[in-house]
């Protein structure tokens, strides 16, 4: 766990910010392209059989940390070609990933995000939630849909199971289609 006492100097976002998660991994290569910083939400409806992240299932677990504590963690590795937001899911809390996202892309980092809903699902749950919509538009990548144990593939990349999709988010969202990388 990183200390919750260290802060960053960054005025953008309220300096009491919160969003709760399960932790953090400094430095993967597993959670999407190239070294990444990986967040771990708290908070998961999907609760899918076998899930390796089973901690974060639990909306009471985990703490709340200030996001520019998380900011701080991320400006020590100058090496980072993104952030990824896993979980837990992440689209349970948009508007904390969404605002923690905008100063990650104001950094010039990429970010993937993972989600139990399938970007269709997303997509119509973004109707009725603003947050949602601009943390899809923001991201330039999408791990979509729930962990299924029996399709589990461990050669596949970035990707636990069959049914998942690696989606660049920029190409679906632009051309109103769906562009698995």
């Amino acid at each position: 766990m990183m200390p919750k006492d260290e802060a960053a100097d960054d005025h953008r976002i309220d300096p009491e910010e919160t969003i709760r998660i399960a932790g953090i991994v400094r430095e993967s290569i597993v959670d999407g392209p190239g070294l990444r910083f990986a967040v771990f939400g708290q908070g998961c409806p999907h609760r899918c059989r076998g899930c390796h992240n089973e901690s974060t299932h639990d909306f009471d677990g985990g703490y709340d940390c200030l996001q520019k504590t998380i900011l701080a963690e991320i400006d020590k590795n100058p090496l980072l070609t993104g952030v990824t937001f896993t979980g837990g899911e992440p689209f349970c809390q948009p508007k904390e990933f969404y605002e923690l996202g905008e100063e990650i892309k104001a950094r010039g980092l990429d970010i993937v995000a993972y989600s139990g809903y399938t970007l269709e699902e997303l997509q119509e749950m973004s109707e009725k939630n603003e947050w949602i919509k601009k943390l899809l538009a923001l991201i330039d990548y999408l791990v979509d849909g729930p962990f299924i144990l029996e399709e589990r593939d461990l050669t596949l990349k970035f990707r636990g199971s069959k049914n998942q999709r690696f989606l660049c988010m920029k190409k679906s969202v632009l051309q109103e289609e769906m562009y698995m990388v």
